[in-house]
């Protein structure tokens, strides 16, 4: 089987979902990525890769092209659309350390084409940090919110504002923190009504949601179904 065999694209995802695929680069060889970005490039078509390690990203026929942040480990290939608009999702990370599942969430966002703004390092170890930034946070309809250790951000902000909250656990946090676990299960168990949760580190999860309910609202506003 050769390496184009081992893959298909979901090149209408898009018209099905309103998300265009995502290419998860985690256990995905350097060969098998290039033949990915191969494929696209024949179609014309632009990919988001998610997951990609600078080690890995060096290895690739196609680096130069890409439009690669470290800290999210996420790259563009081809032409993204143009962000525009107003900053309807706010971004809010714990702290410093939370930030690169926050960076995911806005590149996947900004590849979207959909503005966010990034509210960073105002976990409830500091409340004030918060406090002073609430009302920049409330002006946004959905705000994810990033936290590791007691995920403790979350429920706080989820009593704070009126809009849609998307919660990500991550992995930061000392011993019994788990990898994260301890701050999913926070998350699940908040006592803040209708937060949304996923899985353990996945900003660009966190972001495909926001979506979803931004072209939710985008369709009742317009009366269409799709």
């Amino acid at each position: 089987m050769s390496i184009a065999e081992e893959f298909t694209l979901d090149f209408a995802r898009s018209e099905r979902i309103g998300l265009e695929e995502a290419i998860f680069c985690a256990g995905k060889s350097p060969e098998q990525i290039d033949a990915i970005l191969e494929a696209a490039q024949a179609r014309g078509a632009s990919l988001l890769l998610t997951r990609l390690d600078p080690e890995k990203r060096d290895r690739l026929r196609d680096a130069a092209r890409l439009d690669y942040c470290p800290v999210s480990r996420t790259a563009v290939f081809g032409e993204a659309p143009r962000v525009t608009g107003p900053a309807r999702v706010a971004v809010v990370a714990a702290g410093t350390s939370d930030v690169p599942v926050a960076r995911e969430a806005l590149r996947v966002l900004a590849y979207a084409g959909r503005p966010a703004s990034l509210f960073a390092d105002v976990g409830v170890a500091g409340l004030w940090r918060l406090t002073t930034r609430i009302e920049e946070i409330r002006a946004h309809p959905v705000v994810i919110v990033a936290a590791g250790m007691d995920a403790a951000l979350p429920s706080v902000v989820g009593g704070l504002v009126a809009g849609a909250v998307i919660a990500v656990p991550t992995s930061v946090g000392y011993g019994v923190a788990a990898g994260g676990r301890v701050a999913l299960e926070a998350v699940l168990a908040s006592c803040a009504p209708g937060i949304t949760v996923v899985n353990i580190d996945n900003g660009y999860g966190a972001a495909c949601a926001a979506l979803r309910l931004l072209h939710a609202a985008g369709r009742l506003a317009t009366g269409t179904e799709r």
